[in-house]
């Protein structure tokens, strides 16, 4: 995180990138491993129990696969471990995320509101299971498929979001490039546009388009979010090659707080900018 003076407190993304096998996730595993064999409890039979395939339990135990929190908890009571797996939860949670985004990650899943200014493509929370697989696969250096396929899991299961309740207020500034790119295909985009309508009908969710040909532009300096923690701070997130920032400092948060604002003025309105999306989907 960064203050005010510039000076630097545990930058988010100079970790190294755990990727399954590695760190918690194998701790975990073998931790998971040791309590099977303590109830006596083959790995067929422990699925059974907690309704995965023997075959995930063992991708489980080797680390390499991250489980889902309803599986810690399940195995945690199965195996009558007194909550020492399910201690473990929060971390194995944030390891399914790029090391970069974990700390951003975890104040979103609570956040009372989010803006998101998106330049270069369709927000994470916005994107249809399609798009995010594309969105993957074209990143350089290639991901294994095991990595997308666990990317692809935590970036959808982060629209939970959108069922919490109460209802956290979400807003979106999109640049029309970005709902012009198809990426994935055409037939992606469209899914993908057709997704961006749905979501839009919401009450708590405004999302706004910022036109190609605007001469007045704000967002110049690149894309950025803003969240409203859970304690009631507003924290700024920046993010650009893997590197990214979250800002606590008052003065960093309200310069991006006012570039918010003038974004969302240049934009077209939310009524404008869904009859906008409607219009390219009619192009398609």
């Amino acid at each position: 995180m960064a203050d005010d003076d510039g000076s630097e407190r545990e930058p988010v993304g100079q970790r190294p990138e755990e990727e399954p096998g590695q760190g918690v996730v194998t701790a975990f595993g073998r931790q998971l491993k040791l309590l099977r064999i303590r109830a006596g409890l083959e790995r067929a039979e422990f699925g059974k129990l907690v309704g995965y395939a023997a075959q995930s339990v063992a991708s489980f135990e080797q680390g390499r696969r991250i489980p889902p929190p309803g599986f810690i908890d399940k195995a945690d009571d199965v195996l009558d471990a007194g909550g020492m797996s399910k201690v473990l939860k929060e971390e194995v949670a944030r390891a399914q995320y790029p090391a970069f985004f974990r700390d951003a990650a975890r104040l979103e899943a609570s956040a009372l509101a989010l803006c998101v200014y998106a330049a270069l493509a369709v927000p994470g929370l916005l994107q249809t299971e399609e798009y995010a697989r594309a969105v993957f696969r074209m990143q350089r250096p290639l991901l294994d498929d095991a990595v997308i396929e666990q990317r692809l899991e935590s970036r959808l299961a982060r629209q939970q979001i959108f069922g919490r309740r109460p209802a956290p207020l979400l807003s979106f500034v999109i640049e029309e490039v970005v709902l012009r790119k198809p990426i994935g295909g055409q037939e992606v985009l469209r899914g993908q546009l057709e997704q961006i309508l749905l979501v839009g009908q919401e009450r708590n969710i405004e999302i706004q388009v910022m036109p190609t040909d605007r001469e007045d532009h704000a967002g110049l300096s690149g894309p950025f979010n803003l969240i409203d923690a859970a304690n009631g701070q507003r924290i700024a997130y920046t993010e650009v090659q893997d590197d990214s920032r979250l800002y606590t400092g008052t003065g960093k948060v309200r310069e991006l707080e006012a570039r918010y604002g003038i974004l969302r003025s240049q934009a077209l309105t939310p009524s404008e900018s869904m009859a906008f999306v409607e219009k390219l989907l009619g192009e398609r």
